[in-house]
């Protein structure tokens, strides 16, 4: 398994935009084979800092995932909420293993 964890610079002002991209980019990592752990948003206090994870069984299930993108109409739908908005200043990447409790 691998864990995408995502780190956003948000613009506080757009975060009813921020959480319409949030929820669209959940939709589409569950419709195409991945487990999206949700977004984490500020709840107190002024912060542009927002959080996301997400899984796929593989690097390669990850990167079939990732060909979709800037061809497949719902994903261009989904970045165009972003990139209207103005809501995500700026987002770094960063690839996880899991190390999960055991029984």
């Amino acid at each position: 398994m691998i864990t995408c964890v995502v780190h956003y610079t948000i613009d506080p002002a757009q975060i009813d935009a921020f959480e319409d991209f949030a929820r669209a980019w959940m939709r589409l990592v569950a419709k195409h084979g991945g487990v999206h752990h949700g977004y984490f948003l500020p709840a107190e206090g002024a912060s542009d800092k927002a959080e996301a994870l997400f899984s796929f069984e593989s690097l390669a299930a990850y990167e079939r995932y990732r060909a979709r993108f800037g061809n497949d109409p719902e994903f261009v739908a989904a970045d165009r909420i972003r990139d209207n908005s103005g809501c995500v200043v700026r987002y770094e990447r960063t690839f996880m293993r899991p190390l999960l409790p055991t029984d």
